[in-house]
């Protein structure tokens, strides 16, 4: 067995990072305040948006997004059942009930007749996933929603600089969710963000974020009168810290760099597993472009070993894959959740995994993935 093991993610920090992160300590302000700001309006005008609302993580974002839309008890909401089981928990969050539709099988995202078919008279919204970072075909989904008259809520945690049709991923979204978890491209470490062109959406989402209250700790702070706050409504504690903010904005200046070098790898991988029988790697689709936040093979089905034995033997190997996306809707929290069937969800679940992607990931380290999948395929 290998001792020099690849893992499968690495986030690109660095003395840069510790130096945003060690000035917001020693200003004196580690709370949210103007590095949270400053962060939020950079995000929004990264992905084309208007407004920013940094908040704790993409959990707690989806979680106000649907607060913010008026779900709730007997509501139901369209989700992917292919995806990390925050998705679907936040709909339960405010009372209301996922409802689980299949996914395209070359992107694992949703689609508007995968969406139609799950579409009933108690469905208030539709939750849509830009599942590894892999954009979503929001142009056909927008505008099914339109006619059904639903909101379509974006969860773009994996997302920050995919395109969809040229342009950013959230551009143009009502409401669009994201995570900095390290998985992801850029990261605080934890951490998320709502993003939306309704200023009235995000002056009641800063309200949430913060208890209900209607002037937030740094206004009432830089004032040089006493504020008296008010609490318009029951509210979260769902706050970004401003020393998270501090990174955020460093790993924002990266991204580019980043998601260069996240496609450069895989376009290597393409190459070196083009002749790698019965594995279909992770494309782009026609409507867009990935950051490859997420790189995953799906094995055919008459592949020499099953995707459990596969990651074993990677393990033996020295790499550290992953099973591919979770099907929430076969977790034990979902048991006994009324559905449809959902077979391309559960055949990429089941045969799918995530290799090795990072900023410094070496071709060497490259050329020993491939390896290890291609002996597991010759057997």
């Amino acid at each position: 067995m290998s001792t020099d093991r690849i893992p499968v993610m690495i986030p690109w920090l660095g003395e840069e990072e510790a130096k945003a992160a060690s000035d917001a300590v020693l200003s004196g302000w580690v709370a949210q305040g103007p590095r949270v700001a400053a962060f939020e309006q950079a995000f929004a005008e990264r992905v084309g948006a208007e407004h920013g609302i940094a908040v704790s993580s993409c959990t707690t974002a989806l979680h106000l997004a649907l607060v913010a839309l008026g779900i709730g008890p007997g509501d139901e909401v369209v989700v992917p059942s292919l995806s990390f089981i925050a998705t679907a928990n936040a709909v339960r969050y405010v009372g209301a009930e996922p409802v689980f539709a299949d996914v395209d099988p070359a992107t694992g995202n949703l689609t508007a007749a995968t969406v139609d078919a799950v579409r009933f008279p108690r469905t208030k919204a539709v939750l849509v996933v830009h599942q590894g970072g892999v954009p979503a075909d929001v142009h056909s989904l927008r505008a099914a929603c339109a006619e059904w008259d639903l909101p379509l809520v974006e969860d773009a945690a994996c997302a920050i600089g995919s395109t969809v049709g040229g342009k950013p991923v959230g551009q143009g979204a009502l409401i669009a969710a994201w995570s900095f978890h390290p998985r992801k491209l850029v990261t605080t470490g934890e951490g998320g963000m709502i993003t939306t062109d309704d200023a009235e959406w995000a002056a009641r989402l800063r309200r949430l974020r913060e208890h209900g209250m209607n002037a937030s700790a740094a206004e009432r702070h830089s004032s040089s009168k006493p504020v008296l706050e008010s609490y318009l409504e029951v509210g979260y504690n769902y706050r970004m810290t401003d020393v998270q903010a501090a990174i955020g904005l460093v790993q924002l200046g990266k991204l580019d760099a980043m998601i260069a070098r996240r496609r450069e790898l895989a376009a290597r991988y393409d190459a070196l597993l083009r002749d790698v029988p019965g594995l279909t790697p992770v494309r782009d689709p026609e409507h867009g472009q990935s950051n490859f936040q997420s790189y995953w093979v799906l094995l055919d089905e008459d592949f020499p070993v099953g995707r459990d034995d596969l990651l074993a033997a990677l393990a033996e190997a020295g790499v550290s894959a992953r099973r591919g996306i979770m099907a929430s809707h076969l977790e034990p929290a979902y048991e006994g959740h009324p559905g449809v069937p959902l077979p391309v969800t559960e055949r990429i679940s089941r045969d799918s995994l995530i290799l090795p992607l990072f900023h410094t990931l070496t071709e060497a380290q490259q050329d020993r993935v491939v390896a290890a999948l291609r002996e597991q395929a010759r057997r």
